[in-house]
């Protein structure tokens, strides 16, 4: 794995909600630090309301994760483009991450702890 990539089980319950709706909830998310940057929580995929997601043609590349696919969640009230992206094929050193999901939080969309 790259020096500066970290992946660990998250400690406790976590959930995602998209415009004040519960999309899923885990308590098997892992956390991953990448350098500098805040921590991400990637949710297994099963635990996550995939009817709420809409899969997009969107993909960027990281040199390190591989290709990441993006979804949009549709809410009630809005829908949040490209808010959720997984690494469906990812890099060997990051293998963690396969069939997880993690979101992009923003107004509207939020991360938390339980």
């Amino acid at each position: 794995m790259a020096d500066d990539i970290m992946i660990r089980p998250a400690d406790g319950t976590w959930v995602v909600r998209a415009g004040g709706a519960v999309i899923g909830e885990s308590n098997a998310a892992l956390e991953l630090t990448e350098g500098n940057h805040d921590p991400v929580i990637y949710f297994p995929r099963e635990d996550i309301g995939m009817a709420f997601l809409d899969r997009t043609d969107t993909t960027t590349t990281c040199p390190e994760k591989g290709v990441a696919s993006y979804y949009s969640i549709m809410s009630k009230s809005r829908t949040y483009d490209d808010a959720v992206w997984t690494y469906e094929e990812p890099k060997d050193a990051v293998a963690k991450i396969k069939d997880h999901l993690a979101f992009h939080v923003q107004d509207g969309v939020t991360v938390e702890q339980l």
